[in-house]
This record gives structure tokens, C-alpha cells and sequence, in this order.
């Protein structure tokens, strides 16, 4: 092969390549165009609706749990938080959404300080049992109560995923429960570059 027509080649394939468009690779489940996850519409710690369209501009990281998980919820949160921290200023640009599936013992007060103690700017959303059902079926998440050795006590078992999207509301990912903080941050970054 001469010089020429190597040199053709070459041309021609960079020519394809820069014809596609580069997808980005998320290290997540990526749901873009899933057909549910489109909103929610709960009342948050101070009593006010919420729903995607309140976040616009920021990636939500949504996240269905309960005050008293004893290591899912946190774990889970902590991530979130950390992943807002190695983002640097880009970390503003994100919103955590905590959904509690036990309205029952959440009380506002205690679920806003619980999601104080990860980061002050994360939301935590409660609604009525009906309300959480609604939402958790239409998130096709799983909850379940599960009764404790004595009367009165329970646990909560549910999903322990999260649900990312873009700053236009739209569901984007799907995280896996343990993925890391450095995890989500280079698909938020990802998504906040391809977002813009």
C-alpha cells in the first residue's frame, strides 16, 4: 500500500469518526428515554410540594430510604455527599433527594435532620402511605415493612439504588447501592459536561 493511499485512509476513517456522536460511558445503568421515574410530586420537611422542575439546572440524585436504615440509607447518603465534594464547585450543581418509604416514624423534623447530618442542601420528601405507594410503584421501587421482635418495632426493607437526571429533568441513570462516591461524581461530571 503507498503512502497516498494510506494517508487516504486514515483521512476517511478520522472523517467517520468525528461524523458519530461520542455517547457518553457512565459507569451507571444508563436509563436515557425509560418511559418511568418522570416526576415525583411530595411534600418536603417545610410542608412544600416538590418536584423535578424545582431543581432545574442541577443533576438530582434521587434516593428512596428511611431515617432509621441501619446501613443502606447512610452509606447511600454519605456517597452522594462525598461524590457533591470531589466535584469541587461543579458540587453546586447537584441535588440529593431523600424519598422516605416510612412516613410513618419520618417526621419532618427528623428528616431534616437526618439529612442535615450528610449535607445541608440535601431534601428529604414525605409523603402520605398513598402518596409513597404511588410514587414507589411509579419508580418501580420495592419497599416492605417487616415487623421486629417486639410490638411497635419494625424494619424497612426496600430498593437501595438511586435515580440520577440531568439538569433538563430527565431520568438519566440508574446507580447500583456501593458503587463509590468517585463512581457517581465522574458520571455526574459526565452528565453536568453533556448537559450543558
Amino acid at each position: 500500500m503507498d503512502r497516498r493511499h494510506a494517508l487516504g485512509l486514515i483521512a476517511a476513517a478520522a472523517a467517520l469518526a468525528a461524523c458519530g456522536e461520542k455517547k457518553p460511558q457512565f459507569a451507571a445503568v444508563d436509563l436515557t428515554g425509560a418511559d418511568y421515574a418522570k416526576d415525583f410530586s411530595l411534600p418536603d420537611t417545610n410542608g412544600q410540594t416538590r418536584s423535578l422542575k424545582d431543581f432545574r439546572g442541577k443533576a438530582v440524585v434521587v434516593f428512596f430510604g428511611y431515617t432509621q436504615c441501619p446501613d443502606a440509607c447512610p452509606t447511600t447518603l454519605a456517597e452522594i455527599a462525598q461524590a457533591k465534594k470531589l466535584l469541587g464547585a461543579d458540587g453546586d450543581k447537584v441535588q440529593g433527594v431523600l424519598i422516605t418509604v416510612d412516613p410513618e416514624r419520618d417526621t419532618p423534623e427528623l428528616l431534616k435532620a437526618y439529612t442535615a447530618n450528610f449535607s445541608p442542601d440535601f431534601i428529604a420528601l414525605r409523603g402520605t402511605p398513598e402518596q409513597t405507594a404511588a410514587v414507589a410503584k411509579d419508580f418501580k421501587v420495592y419497599y416492605k415493612k417487616v415487623e421486629g421482635k417486639t410490638p411497635g418495632t419494625y424494619t424497612m426493607d426496600h430498593s437501595a439504588s438511586s435515580f440520577v437526571f440531568d439538569p433538563q429533568g430527565r431520568l438519566r441513570l440508574y446507580t447500583r447501592y456501593g458503587s463509590g462516591a468517585q463512581t457517581l461524581a465522574d458520571d455526574l461530571k459526565q452528565l453536568l459536561a453533556t448537559s450543558a
